[in-house]
């Protein structure tokens, strides 16, 4: 969330619906497609890039003053990290979060609004965006989504009613009427909290089980996908302490540990996987570095490797490395560096895991780093560009 209360603020504030509009035309500079990564897997090893150019994506609220008009498309240059706008694709609103489907020809959307949505848009060769519609997700305020791998399910987490949805796929990337609704209704709301809100829903690098996160519950549930139906059945689920506040899950590389980031106690947590059973088992909560009080930690990266984690801290207005060592079972705190904007939002590697960028929501800039594969280092590169009420950012 935003900060304590301004995700609850600004959705009580947000307008439904919105008339959805054909996007502009523009040349494209990267025709290439990104190879498919499952939600919540870290990026292939590092490779020569075949084109000097890549695309950022990058997701935005529109219905804040500053805010964005759409979903905002960029170009960046994979040598300098230098971007340079390109156009918007409009006919969205609150687009705050988005992911593409595995052939990477179409983009997914979230509506985040009070009656919230999930919009799919065409990619075509030929350098066109197509707004091919929009559906209910049955709840309010979806703050995330992803696509199954196998490319016919879209599931997403509605935030201020606490449920996740599952919406079918058709062949050309179109999103069907929802197939199931669950709402979390145990365990009782932590500390603070005025019931549950999903935030995060992925699929497990073993591809059998479905994770959500749920901040309010301070859980995240396990869910088998009946893939002939769309329907999620709970399996089990993993308790963090009172008052977590847990946000998003990343799963290290061998698909035996994740590490959660709990927003509302400022700490980072280490958790066993087992694929077998969909079954997921947190450690002890850990220090992010930014000190006392709450910094609002957003998300984990983890390089293709499994030797780095890097978490953003919005409060903090930094990015904090550790070393992954005993296989994946433990972090270790290098360092803090500052992320050059306010409140960092979102964060995602370039296809080649050579860039990270940022999207700093309250600076409303996208800022981007070097990655040393050697030693995790971080580098600012380039210019900070200015995106107004940039949440998410997208690399191709």
């Amino acid at each position: 969330m935003t900060s304590p209360t301004s995700r609850r603020t600004l959705l009580g504030a947000l307008l439904a619906g919105g008339a959805l509009a054909a996007a502009p035309t523009l040349p494209r500079t990267d025709h290439h497609r990104p190879d498919h990564h499952r939600p919540g897997r870290p990026p292939h090893p590092a490779r020569p890039a075949t084109r000097r150019t890549g695309t950022l994506f990058l997701g935005t609220y529109t219905s804040t003053t500053p805010g964005g008009t759409g979903i905002g498309v960029a170009s960046y240059d994979r040598s300098t990290g230098g971007i340079t706008a390109r156009t918007v694709v409009t006919g969205v609103e609150n687009p705050s979060y988005l992911a593409l489907h595995p052939t990477g020809s179409t983009l997914y959307a979230v509506d985040e609004q009070q009656n919230g949505g999930v919009t799919a848009v065409a990619l075509a060769d030929d350098g066109t965006f197509r707004v091919l519609g929009t559906r209910a997700t049955g709840g309010a305020g979806p703050c995330h989504l992803s696509v199954h791998p196998g490319g016919r399910w879209l599931f997403s987490a509605n935030y201020t009613s606490g449920s996740v949805a599952v919406h079918p796929l058709a062949a050309d990337g179109s999103v069907g009427e929802r197939t199931d609704l669950v709402a979390h209704s145990s365990p009782a709301p932590g500390p603070g909290q005025d019931g549950p809100h999903a935030h995060q829903i992925i699929t497990a690098p073993d591809g059998n089980h479905i994770l959500a996160v749920d901040l309010g519950t301070d859980t995240v549930y396990t869910y088998r996908l009946d893939e002939a139906h769309g329907t999620l059945e709970q399996l089990s689920y993993a308790a963090l302490h009172p008052g977590a506040g847990p946000r998003h899950l990343t799963f290290h590389p061998d698909g035996r540990h994740a590490y959660l980031a709990c927003e509302v106690d400022n700490t980072a947590v280490v958790c066993g996987y087992d694929p077998a059973t969909g079954t997921l088992t947190p450690g002890d909560p850990q220090s992010t570095g930014t000190g006392s009080g709450t910094s609002y930690p957003a998300q984990f990266l983890v390089t293709a490797d499994g030797r780095f984690a890097y978490l953003a801290n919005r409060g903090h207005n930094s990015i904090t490395r550790y070393a992954i060592e005993d296989g994946g079972a433990a972090l270790r705190l290098i360092d803090t560096v500052s992320v050059g904007g306010d409140f960092p939002r979102h964060t995602a590697f370039s296809p080649d895991g050579s860039l990270l960028f940022a999207a700093n929501q309250n600076s409303g800039t996208v800022t981007a780093f070097r990655v040393d594969a050697s030693t995790g280092a971080l580098e600012s590169v380039g210019t900070a560009f200015a995106e107004p009420a940039a949440v998410c950012v997208l690399p191709m």
